[in-house]
């Protein structure tokens, strides 16, 4: 399926920062707040539905024989015409 990068922003930060940006997505999930990303020039605002899809995936990544990168990814995905359900899944724990 076709996809269209609306923000990207990558860049080394403290794992204090991190936390601090993770807190600002959670207040604004649990005010039901749209989510405002800005870098630069580029910026774009998101209104997640009440039940989106949450996916988080670990990976190990790397050429073949030297896989040292390590990665967390957390993602919110949903469908704009589909309404406020999200897909089903296991329940995640996270200690």
């Amino acid at each position: 399926m076709p996809e269209e990068v609306l923000f990207k922003s990558e860049s080394k930060q403290s794992r204090e920062e991190i936390a601090s940006y993770l807190r600002q997505v959670a207040d604004n999930l649990d005010s039901e707040a749209a989510i405002n990303l800005k870098a630069g020039s580029e910026s774009v605002t998101l209104t997640p539905p009440s039940r989106p899809t949450f996916e988080v995936k670990a990976e190990r990544e790397g050429p073949a024989g030297n896989m040292t990168e390590r990665s967390v990814e957390f993602e919110l995905e949903w469908d704009e015409n589909d309404g406020e359900e999200g897909g089903e899944g296991s329940q995640l724990e996270i200690e």
